[in-house]
């Protein structure tokens, strides 16, 4: 049981959250980047993006972004958006497989919603969203490290523990991009000790005050985790049973 074989994936995507980042094109209108290389750490999130893709460009000379967090309810959008670029001409390396769509919106059947910080339009149907600015960039084998300092955090109103600004883990489930194929969460397995949210019971959460509805959040940092202001809390945090919605060879 503890032997292991080493091994050469092509690719390293061993279980990640999916973003759809909003950025502004050049000529104002807004492009979708799909992806699945993000972390947060404080008031940052932390983004790898290929150097040569559409939003990646855009970042490097208009900072202004909305990192969107999908459910696994739109992970057919998500996969309408893969074989897209904002680029045109289509990239060289890319002409097999992608094709060029000015109307990412459109394309993929979702809806811009305004922003209050920031110039990109939010993803309204997107549960999470997160208005940012990109603050560093680095490149690095021909990704580009962004670092993006998040401003305003909007959560659906459903899946906000009453009374609080604690995301429900019982509620929030994040579209998992697992070696190219799309999960959703399944059963809670456990919890932090640092958790600040009630544990997962079959009967859910206790009744309590109704949200206020796109309530903005601020962040602080705690540590090593991404946590809310008066009063504090992690975000929703994942557990590792999941279920899988879709595929994505």
């Amino acid at each position: 049981m503890n032997d292991h074989v080493a091994i050469a994936p092509s690719i390293l995507y061993f279980g990640t959250p999916v973003a759809l980042l909003t950025t502004e094109n050049a000529d104002g209108s807004p492009n979708i980047t799909p992806m699945s290389s993000a972390w947060a750490l404080g008031e940052v999130v932390v983004l790898g993006l290929a150097r040569s893709g559409h939003g990646a460009r855009n970042l490097t000379s208009r900072p202004d972004l909305v990192i969107n967090l999908p459910g696994p309810g739109q992970w057919a959008a998500v996969e309408r958006l893969a074989p897209l670029t904002g680029a045109d001409p289509v990239p060289e390396h890319k002409r097999d497989r992608f094709r060029h769509e000015p109307d990412k919106f459109a394309a993929a059947g979702l809806r811009p919603q305004p922003a209050e910080l920031v110039r990109p339009p939010r993803i309204a149907e997107c549960p999470l969203q997160l208005e940012a600015r990109a603050a560093a960039i680095r490149e690095r084998a021909g990704f580009l490290v962004i670092e993006a300092d998040v401003l305003r955090v909007h959560c659906a109103p459903e899946l906000v523990v009453p009374g609080t600004q604690h995301v429900d883990p019982a509620k929030w489930s994040p579209l998992i991009y697992n070696f190219r194929h799309y999960f959703g969460l399944g059963e809670q397995l456990g919890h932090s000790f640092r958790s600040e949210t009630p544990a997962i019971a079959s009967g859910g959460h206790g009744q309590g005050p109704a949200p206020v509805p796109d309530q903005p959040c601020r962040l602080r940092a705690d540590g090593d985790h991404y946590v809310h202001d008066q009063p504090r809390d992690e975000p929703g945090r994942l557990a590792v049973g999941r279920r899988q919605v879709g595929d994505h060879r």
